[in-house]
């Protein structure tokens, strides 16, 4: 993680976190680093690399698995539970993450369960945009303003939803990165596995324009028939 990111950083990229890099829209090369999840590890881990690169850093709290003495576990990550790897779902408590609001990074919201909220009903979507953001607010005495919606899941409904729960970013994680407003804005996903190589060409600007424009979905479109 700091070779990567002192790799952007060296070339003269400044870090913003996610809903100023909206709202303010700074001149230069902006980064904007993001965290889903709340996971220890942020804390422990990436908190002082990013000290060192003085970057901030916007960090995405899925609010209902804070602080129970459980593992942060759900589809996707549960299949850690039985493993060796089980420490490493620990989450942060609301202490270590005020600390993180204090140094300068944003917190918002990663919902409340990490549901799917394409599946979930209109009172139950509701319910877990509202309580996730009351709760960050409640906890860190500052206004919560950001959304990263579980596994990138939206559609219009969640949209529409997200705006009414009173929120002016949300992040997603599509494979075409084109911007359709504040509320639907894409990421690049950069993951444990990613290589030096893969990073930075995840990275390059050739390539996250060609994954903006319409030949970036009749590639994304191809790959996905091919068995």
């Amino acid at each position: 993680m700091e070779s990567q990111l002192g790799f952007l950083v060296r070339r003269g990229y400044r870090g913003e976190t996610f809903t100023r890099a909206l709202t303010r829209r700074p001149s230069g090369r902006t980064l904007v680093v993001t965290f889903d999840d709340a996971f220890k590890s942020v804390y422990d881990l990436a908190a002082p690399i990013l000290t060192r690169l003085g970057l901030p850093a916007s960090l995405f709290v899925p609010t209902d698995y804070i602080e129970t003495g459980e593992p942060i576990a759900w589809a996707g990550t549960d299949h850690w539970l039985a493993g060796e790897h089980r420490e490493e779902l620990s989450g942060m408590n609301w202490d270590e993450i005020r600390s993180l609001a204090h140094a300068g990074w944003e917190i918002g919201s990663h919902t409340g369960s990490h549901p799917f909220l394409t599946q979930i009903g209109d009172q139950a979507l509701a319910n877990e945009l509202q309580r996730s953001r009351q709760t960050c607010e409640e906890r860190l005495n500052q206004p919560c303003w950001s959304l990263a919606y579980p596994y990138g899941d939206v559609d219009v409904r969640v949209v529409a939803a997200a705006r009414e729960a009173g929120y002016t970013a949300a992040a997603t994680l599509p494979s075409r990165l084109r911007p359709l407003g504040p509320l639907e804005w894409p990421r690049v996903g950069v993951y444990h596995d990613d290589s030096t190589a893969r990073f930075r060409l995840k990275a390059s600007r050739l390539v996250r324009r060609t994954r903006g424009s319409n030949v970036w979905s009749l590639v994304d479109r191809t790959r996905k028939r091919t068995p």
